[in-house]
């Protein structure tokens, strides 16, 4: 097996989890290919993903489609819970936290990739925004375009192995990509200057948490920034990059354990009292408080795992 990224102690089948040292119950789940993979695309039935799930939290550094063709199952995805209903698509952006529950009786595929996999910059943007759109039916005539773009990729992939073969599948996964993004049918949402705030965003909130930063990065007046945003999201530019804060701020309070003043470092907070007063004043809630209702459920999990 080639390795996309190479750790100690990572097993040699499946998709890898990896303990990052002060992760209690999430599990981080780092990609490398299989074998049989067309490179950094692999494609499994829900049976084999129900063979490599230990039914823990996990918080992946690959991008997840699903496609429920029967059965019924549930799905918990940043602090949401989700019904997986026949015809049900799944979309999990690297770095979502999420939990499979109750799919044993679910039928259908899955596929898993790097963003890297995608052969436009556009596929690859909106491989970043799978989250905003996490599991829902998609419309009557979307569908059969769905459906055959589906059926195209898992005739690519079960190719016997070349450059060729490689390159087709992964022509195939952006053109499901395509089908299946979100922003496609907002005009809003969907308007470049936009797009391109939200990519910026995900690369640089943890640095950057001014809006001036990413109106200079894109080239643009705060003005003409601040009107896309609000336009698409109705919220301000400034509130945009809050929301993506508190996010990340609740996945590593609630799963992975941190403390309010890890949290205000991972983030970039210079004072960590800073952080907290952002994050009370958003959620209602200190950090603290935020992560004593979460603190049973991670004792639980690390618990079944270790068993």
């Amino acid at each position: 097996m080639q390795a996309l990224i190479r750790r100690r102690n990572i097993p040699t089948n499946g998709l890898h989890v990896v303990e990052n040292g002060h992760v209690v119950a999430v599990k981080q789940m780092i990609y490398q290919w299989s074998a049989a993979a067309q490179g950094p695309i692999e494609l499994l039935s829900f049976a084999a993903l129900r063979a490599r799930n230990d039914g823990g939290t996990q918080r992946a550094d690959f991008c997840v489609l699903g496609f429920v063709e029967s059965g019924a199952g549930m799905l918990s995805a940043d602090f949401a819970e989700y019904a997986l209903d026949p015809g049900s698509v799944v979309a999990l952006a690297p770095g979502m936290v999420h939990q499979w529950r109750d799919i044993d009786t679910v039928v259908g595929s899955v596929v898993v990739f790097l963003p890297t996999a995608l052969v436009t910059t556009a596929a690859q943007a909106a491989s970043t925004e799978l989250g905003r759109r996490i599991v829902w039916q998609p419309s009557e005539a979307d569908r059969p375009f769905i459906d055959m773009a589906r059926a195209h990729l898992v005739l690519e992939s079960g190719a016997a192995q070349s450059a060729v073969a490689e390159e087709s599948t992964r022509l195939a996964l952006t053109l499901l990509l395509t089908r299946l993004d979100p922003m496609t049918d907002d005009s809003a949402t969907g308007q470049p200057l936009f797009r391109s705030f939200r990519v910026a965003v995900e690369r640089d909130f943890r640095s950057h948490h001014d809006a001036a930063h990413y109106a200079r990065t894109l080239g643009y007046s705060s003005r003409t920034l601040t009107r896309a945003v609000q336009r698409a999201t109705g919220v301000t530019p400034k509130a945009f990059i809050s929301e993506r804060l508190i996010l990340e701020a609740k996945r590593l309070l609630a799963h992975d354990g941190l403390t309010a003043a890890a949290c205000a470092v991972r983030l970039g907070f210079l004072d960590a009292s800073n952080f907290s007063t952002m994050f009370r004043t958003k959620t209602g809630q200190t950090p603290g408080a935020w992560q004593r209702q979460f603190a049973p459920r991670r004792s639980s999990e690390a618990q079944a795992t270790s068993r």
